[in-house]
């Protein structure tokens, strides 16, 4: 009988794939770090080609390692960064430039000038984003723009586009799909979330034409079948979602005002908003969920765009950390930060503050100031960002949040949790199974295929591992948060533009 997925989480710095049994239980885990290209300050890209070579290496990893090969698999599911852009060759399936990852403000001028000619409300009323470098859209314009005869091989279909869902599935399926889902084309800049299609308007504003772009279907449904040649028959590909909705849906939050929040390489709270989208006035994003059975569940977003990244640039670029994990007994050699703050704009910043323009920024540096102070202010920066997310997004909703359920790399970091907890003055909650966005992308090729019958099954398999009570004084809390605000102040606008 077929009833496990293998569920593909292909991130920003690492390719992950991991086999479920009907249980939601992990049975077979691989994962494996790609390159960071780097070209310049604020610029981010990826070879296209290390994506697809580890993201194929992992599943078949993960395979080998569940001890029985792809027999007892019923789908396959993706998860996936979302806002990076690949442009490849329709025939030769060739990528045609590095992929530009949603970090990159390689577009931060193009949306400069989009801000200046006024267009900044027609996107956001029909996109629910902010104009912002962040998203795919202007990431396709500069290539496009950039690159000679791009834009007409483009126009004629020779050149296609796809966010690293639809690069994955060209090339599981050998050519055969070119498809997205809602989830994913919500981060375009050129999806129109109230008619749910790809708008014309948007698409003449940008450049970008129709014929580069995937079909969207239903996040849970089948996309294609994958090449016999991959993992020795074909599989079918019956699950696709962003890695932040996926891990929304993977944490069981199927109820509108239930939330969650991901401490990855940035970090990313999202909150059902129900079958209708919530317009935000507080710089938050209105984005698709997911689509299941008919329906398309909303969100509302703040995305933060370093947090465990940080750490990675404590043990890189400074090298006081010799491997990421050791972050939270260095920051526990102190009592408490010191005074120190720690804004990781590092490539700007994200909600709700959107400014490319900011660069990361430490202050309140003393002679007495050690490594554990700054690796102690580089945690606490996460429980920040993610503050100022609750609130506007709490402002937004009109709802007041009992509770926070959590996930990611740094969701085991107990430190970091408990002054989570502590800022935003409400209970943390961390499940048993933190890799909750393979989890939800397999929860949903799992309904297409017969694996899990509806919401109410899957709700079952959410257990908890540990809750985070608050125990921080009001006045403490308060002061702390005055002090972020000030450091995010002084790290804001600070590139010349």
């Amino acid at each position: 009988m077929r009833n496990c997925i293998l569920a593909l989480d292909q991130g920003t710095t690492s390719s992950r794939a991991i086999v479920w049994d009907g249980g939601g239980r992990a049975i077979a885990t691989a994962q494996q770090e790609f390159e960071q290209i780097l070209p310049g300050p604020g610029l981010v890209e990826h070879d296209p080609e290390a994506i697809w070579s580890s993201q194929l290496q992992v599943a078949r990893d993960a395979l080998a390692g569940s001890g029985k090969g792809a027999d007892p698999i019923a789908a396959l599911a993706i998860a996936n960064q979302r806002e990076t852009a690949i442009l490849w060759d329709r025939h030769t399936g060739r990528p045609v430039a590095n992929a530009i990852v949603w970090q990159s403000r390689v577009s931060a001028g193009i949306c400069d000038r989009l801000k200046a000619d006024g267009l900044e409300p027609v996107f956001r009323t029909k996109t629910g984003l902010v104009l912002d470098a962040y998203f795919s859209g202007t990431k396709i314009k500069h290539l496009l723009d950039t690159r000679e005869g791009l834009r007409d091989r483009a126009a004629r279909g020779e050149v296609l586009f796809g966010t690293v869902d639809s690069w994955l599935v060209w090339r599981l399926t050998g050519g055969r799909c070119h498809v997205t889902d809602p989830s994913n084309a919500s981060r375009t800049l050129l999806y129109n979330i109230h008619t749910l299609d790809w708008d014309d308007e948007l698409l003449a504003i940008l450049g970008v034409p129709r014929a580069m772009l995937p079909e969207v279907r239903p996040s849970s449904g089948i996309f294609g079948e994958t090449s016999a040649e991959w993992f020795g028959r074909p599989i079918p590909i019956a699950g696709v979602a962003g890695d932040q909705q996926a891990a929304t849906f993977g944490q069981a939050c199927f109820e509108p005002g239930t939330a969650k929040n991901t401490y990855g390489t940035g970090c990313f709270m999202l909150m059902n908003t129900g079958s209708k989208p919530v317009a935000s006035n507080h710089n938050l994003l209105t984005t698709v969920g997911w689509s299941l059975g008919g329906e398309v569940t909303y969100c509302l977003e703040g995305s933060v765009f370093v947090a465990g990244a940080v750490v990675q640039w404590l043990r890189d670029g400074l090298g006081v950390l010799g491997k990421s994990s050791e972050v939270e007994t260095l920051a526990a050699t102190v009592d408490d930060n010191g005074g120190v703050y720690f804004v990781p704009a590092l490539v700007g910043l994200g909600a709700p503050y959107w400014d490319s323009y900011a660069r990361g920024t430490i202050v309140g540096i003393t002679r007495g100031t050690t490594a554990g102070h700054i690796a102690r202010a580089a945690l606490e920066s996460m429980a920040h960002q993610t503050r100022d997310v609750l609130d506007a997004m709490q402002n937004d909703a009109g709802i007041r949040l009992r509770g926070l359920k959590v996930d990611g790399g740094a969701s085991v970091n107990n430190l970091l949790m408990q002054f989570q907890a502590d800022l935003l003055g409400v209970e943390v909650r961390r499940p048993v199974i933190s890799e909750t966005t393979a989890l939800g992308a397999a929860y949903l090729a799992g309904l297409a295929t017969g694996v899990w019958h509806d919401l109410a099954d899957l709700a079952r398999h959410w257990t908890l591992d540990r809750a985070f009570l608050p125990k921080m004084s009001e006045p403490t809390r308060q002061t702390l948060v005055r002090r972020w605000q000030e450091a995010v102040r002084r790290s804001r606008d600070w590139v010349e533009h």
